[in-house]
C-alpha cells in the first residue's frame, strides 16, 4: 500500500475558512489595494490597560520564567471557578478548570476527551468552521443539523432527535451564536438540556460570546438552567471575545472533574502550561470588572444596528437582525443565479470572490459555516469602514440581473 507524504488525518483537514478570508484580504491591501473586511472574528479594540500592566508586570517576576501546571495557574483557575459563577450562575470548582492555548485548543481537547472511533456529534449549521476539524481527528462523526433564516438559525429538540442514532454521543451547542449572531431563549436552551440528559448526550457548549447579547436577549448557561446536564456537559469559554484578547491565547474548560484530570493529563503531554504571562494577563481580566466590555458592547450595538440596516437594504439580500456576538449573516439565495460584476453567481463561496475581486470586500461565504447560500460579515470593525465597506457591496449588486 502507498504511503502519502502527509498523513491522510492531516491531509484531510480543511484550512479555516475565516483565516484564509482575512489573508487574502491582508494580501491586497499590502499590495496597496483599499480592502474592507468583514471576515474577522475578533474584537477591533485594544486590550484593556489594566490588563496590559499586569502582563508588563508578570514578566519582570522570576517564577514566570518556569513551567508552571499543565492545566493552569491555582490562583487562574479560582478566579475563573469564581468568574464563571458571577457572570453565568454556574457554580463550580477549581478542580474542575482546565487552562487551554486559547478556545480553539479547548474545542480540541475536549472532543478528544469524549470521542471514541466512529461517535457521532450533532452540529447545528450554521457552525463554527473549527468545530468539524477535531471531530475527524479524534476519529468521530460530524452528524449536521441545518437551520435556516426563517428558523431564526436555531435547532429544535425534534430536530436534534430525529438526528440522533445509537451512536450521538455529543451535541456542540452555541448560544450567543458564531456566525448567525442567534441567542437560544431560556426555554429551548431547557428543553435542549433535558433532551440531551434524557439520553446521556454530552453537551459541548461555547460560552466565548456570553457577554454579548442585544436588545432584551439574555445569555443563558445550560448546566445553570438544566443542573442535571452537569456531568455531562463540559463549558467552553475564554477571554477572546470579552476583554479584546485574541492574540493572548488563553481559553479554559469547565467538566466534570474526572474528565478535566484526563484533559490536563492529555495537555501535559500535548503542550503543558499556557504562557505565563498571557495566563496573568487572564488573571488580572477575570478578576477584573466587566465595564470594558459593557463599552465595546455599545460599540457594537451600533454598528450591528447600521450594518442590518445597510445589507436589508441591499438588492437580493435578507439579514435577521443579531441577537448576539458580532456577526450578521444575512442570506444571499435570491443572488443566485443573477448576474454581478458580469459573473453570473452559482454560490456564496463564487459571490465572496467577486466582492472581493471587483469592490475589495472580504466576507467570509455560508459554504464555511455548513450552510450554503448564506454570508458571515463581522461588525467588529470602524464605523467608516462598516460603511463604506456596505455601501461598495450595495453598489455593485445594484446590477445583479437575473440569468437568462
Amino acid at each position: 500500500m502507498a504511503h502519502g507524504r502527509i498523513s491522510a488525518r492531516v491531509a484531510s483537514i480543511a484550512p479555516s475558512a475565516t483565516l484564509a478570508v482575512t489573508n487574502k484580504a491582508k494580501a491586497l491591501k499590502a499590495a496597496g489595494e483599499s480592502v474592507v473586511g468583514f471576515g474577522a472574528g475578533e474584537p477591533d479594540f485594544a486590550t484593556p490597560e489594566y490588563i496590559v500592566e499586569a502582563a508588563v508586570a508578570a514578566c519582570r517576576e522570576p517564577k514566570n520564567h518556569r513551567y508552571g501546571p499543565a492545566g493552569g495557574m491555582p490562583e487562574l483557575k479560582e478566579a475563573i471557578a469564581a468568574k464563571t459563577s458571577r457572570d453565568s450562575g454556574y457554580d463550580v470548582s477549581a478542580g474542575q478548570v482546565v487552562v487551554t492555548n486559547g478556545g480553539k485548543h479547548a474545542v480540541y481537547n475536549a472532543l478528544a476527551g469524549v470521542l471514541d472511533p466512529g461517535d457521532e456529534v450533532l452540529i447545528p449549521a450554521p457552525f463554527w468552521t473549527t468545530y468539524p476539524e477535531p471531530v475527524a481527528l479524534a476519529g468521530g462523526v460530524s452528524i449536521t443539523v441545518p437551520t435556516t433564516i426563517e428558523t431564526g438559525f436555531r435547532a429544535t429538540v425534534d430536530q436534534l432527535e430525529a438526528a440522533r442514532t445509537d451512536r450521538t454521543k455529543a451535541l456542540i451547542f452555541v448560544s450567543p451564536s458564531n456566525p448567525s449572531g442567534a441567542v437560544y431563549p431560556k426555554d429551548e436552551i431547557e428543553a435542549i438540556g433535558r433532551w440531551a440528559a434524557e439520553h446521556g448526550i454530552w453537551v459541548l457548549t461555547d460560552e466565548i460570546y456570553e457577554h454579548l447579547v442585544y436588545d432584551d436577549n439574555e445569555f443563558h448557561s445550560m448546566p445553570v438552567l438544566v443542573p442535571e446536564i452537569a456531568d455531562r456537559c463540559i463549558v467552553l469559554n475564554g477571554v477572546a471575545k470579552t476583554y479584546a484578547m485574541t492574540g493572548w491565547r488563553v481559553g479554559w474548560i469547565i467538566a466534570p472533574e474526572d474528565m478535566a484530570k484526563a484533559l490536563t493529563s492529555l495537555q501535559s503531554h500535548q503542550t503543558s502550561n499556557v504562557a505565563n504571562v498571557s495566563q496573568m494577563a487572564a488573571l488580572a481580566a477575570v478578576s477584573g470588572g466587566l465595564d470594558a466590555v459593557a463599552d465595546m458592547r455599545t460599540a457594537f450595538d451600533r454598528r450591528r444596528l447600521a450594518m442590518h440596516k445597510l445589507l436589508s437594504e441591499m438588492e437580493g439580500v435578507e439579514c435577521l437582525l443579531p441577537q448576539g456576538a458580532f456577526y450578521a449573516f444575512p442570506s444571499m439565495q435570491a443572488l443566485m443565479g443573477r448576474t454581478v460584476g458580469g459573473v453570473t453567481i452559482e454560490s456564496t463561496l463564487q459571490l465572496a470572490d467577486v466582492a472581493l475581486e471587483q469592490a475589495k470586500v472580504a466576507f467570509v461565504p455560508g459554504e464555511a459555516f455548513g450552510s450554503p447560500g448564506y454570508a458571515r460579515f463581522s461588525f467588529a470593525l470602524g464605523d467608516d469602514d462598516l460603511g463604506q465597506g456596505l455601501s461598495r457591496l450595495g453598489d455593485l449588486l445594484v446590477g445583479a440581473e437575473a440569468g437568462a
